[in-house]
């Protein structure tokens, strides 16, 4: 009979390095066949759980019970960038003792080819036998099915492409691909579905729905969520609680469980007040009777009981993110493209988009939505036709994949101290009031890169607003946004002076644009009426 996978976390507790407690007494279970979701505000702790919960990381107190085997997307996977291949990529999603023995069959190749001894080859064979015992083999099969699925191609021509020569959404894609099929039973998923398309997305939600693994899993995509979770873990107030129903019905509970805790905060500290006004009175008249210094004593004790129990759980409270994304006023045509074509991505085509415009660019990955944002923005990319920006137009990019190796090792404050090109410098005081308005008031003297995905979204955002762009280039910009944050941005983009173009796959957002540039599988790029993912269905429209 085959494992039945479940995942058992009790009572875990996690302080930072700094000693501020991140959450504690977090308790949830996942069982076979269901998708947890884990949601939270950006920071509060989801990936940290997650690390506690696959090993990574050993929690202050409590305990993980996992059953089934344990699979695990990282929350980097879409963002590799580096000389890693394909196989490395698989090897990173797979357990510790298939990973080690291919760190030793490695290694024992590389002796070979330099040393072509007799001990040098019984460690080769030692190393071949280690792989088969942990699998090796069994991997090899599955990875080649995988390759397939994802990629089109199988693994023996696959496994020494560089993962950066794929798209973030073909990263994902192939990580999925090989967790999905692969026999350990409970799935560890951070952010699954940032870089997939729409199609992928939806792919991923009926893989979801049909798996019989347990899954638990971060995502901010409030359609995947309704879609494919059967319960919802709240991360906030630095504890959790478990929602037994879909993402469709967590708002109301969430807001009656708020409104519960309220009463029950209110209730206590009533009875905290009652007890205290009633020990004072006593400990006056214990002074002339032994009666009542006998009552004090009782009284003073079931105080102290109380107090030692502590109120009701904390009550959790909205962060509040306010961007000013102020723009300016330009020339009518903010950008003007001619017979445009990014080299061996799409074909030659027009474009004009005018001041205030809001343009969704839709289309599936590796189409060049991103390439198109960064020639935009004045980078270099490899193209034949004009794209220029009109008079007063200023660009100001939102990366994707948060890469800004200028920040590494800098804490915020400093990045805006310094400043850079269109951007003044700021001192302490003013760099901290900004970046509370992104909720960012505790990460002041964090490095940028020991930041969540989420918040180093929102720093991204922060310095587009003080940038004085006059035209967002937004590349998927809700990936790794809270809803709380999410809806603020929004907000911030409808009172921008200024035009927008925001590369997206996420369905709410595109809703709230007013033009749809679609980047076609066949290198056409179209103009269509609404949001539209069905390349089939443009065809049946026109």
């Amino acid at each position: 009979m085959p494992v039945v996978g479940f995942l058992d976390a009790n009572g875990l507790a996690f302080r930072l390095p700094d000693g501020r407690e991140l959450f504690r007494d977090v308790s949830f279970k996942v069982g076979a066949g269901s998708v947890v979701a884990l949601v939270g505000a950006n920071g509060v702790g989801k990936t940290t759980l997650l690390r506690i919960l696959s090993g990574e990381l050993t929690p202050g107190a409590g305990s993980v019970r996992v059953q089934g085997g344990l699979g695990v997307m990282p929350q980097f996977v879409g963002s590799v960038r580096d000389g890693s291949t394909v196989r490395d990529l698989l090897l990173a999603a797979s357990p510790h003792p298939l990973r080690a023995a291919a760190e030793a069959l490695d290694a024992a190749e590389l002796q070979l080819m330099d040393t072509d001894d007799e001990p040098t080859q019984f460690r080769y064979a030692d190393a071949l036998t280690a792989w088969g015992e942990a699998g090796g083999y069994e991997a090899e099969v599955l990875w080649d099915t995988v390759t397939v699925a994802a990629l089109g191609v199988p693994f023996d021509r696959a496994r020494f492409r560089e993962v950066r020569t794929l798209s973030g959404g073909e990263q994902k894609r192939l990580v999925l691909e090989a967790l999905l099929r692969g026999p350990e039973q409970v799935l560890l998923l951070d952010e699954p579905d940032n870089y997939l398309d729409v199609p992928g997305k939806r792919w991923l939600e009926t893989r979801l729905t049909e798996t019989g693994k347990a899954v638990l899993l971060v995502s901010h995509d409030r359609e995947l969520l309704d879609v494919a979770a059967t319960q919802v873990v709240t991360v906030e107030a630095r504890s959790a609680w478990t929602h037994a129903g879909s993402f469709g019905t967590w708002h109301a509970a969430r807001a009656h469980r708020v409104e519960r805790l309220a009463e029950q905060h209110r209730r206590w500290d009533e009875e905290h007040e009652r007890l205290k006004d009633l020990v004072r009175t006593l400990q006056v008249q214990a002074r002339i009777s032994e009666v009542m210094a006998a009552k004090y004593r009782v009284q003073k004790a079931r105080l102290e009981r109380f107090e030692e129990a502590g109120p009701p759980p904390e009550l959790p409270t909205d962060e509040k993110v306010a961007p000013r994304l102020r723009g300016g006023r330009t020339a009518v045509r903010a950008i003007t493209c001619a017979d445009l074509e990014l080299t061996g991505l799409m074909k030659p085509f027009d474009l004009e988009v005018f001041f205030g415009d809001r343009v969704a660019v839709l289309g599936s990955n590796g189409s060049g939505k991103s390439h198109f944002l960064r020639l935009l923005g004045g980078n270099e990319v490899a193209h034949t036709g004009t794209a220029r920006l009109g008079a007063r137009v200023v660009p100001g990019l939102f990366a994707q994949t948060h890469q800004h190796p200028e920040w590494i090792g800098r804490t915020l404050v400093d990045v805006l101290w310094h400043g850079e090109d269109g951007r003044a410098g700021r001192d302490r005081g003013a760099a901290m009031a900004t970046l509370s308005r992104y909720g960012l008031g505790k990460q002041g003297d964090q490095r940028f890169e020991t930041l969540s995905g989420g918040q180093q979204a929102r720093f991204q955002v922060l310095l587009l607003e003080l940038s004085g762009a006059t035209l967002l280039l937004l590349d998927e910009p809700t990936d790794n946004l809270d809803l709380n944050s999410a809806e603020a941005l929004q907000q911030a983009l409808d009172e921008f002076t200024g035009t927008v173009v925001a590369v997206t796959h996420d369905r709410w957002f595109a809703r709230s644009f007013d033009r749809f540039l679609l980047f076609r599988s066949d290198g056409r790029v179209v103009e269509v009426d609404e949001p539209v993912w069905d390349e089939a269905r443009v065809e049946r429209v026109r």
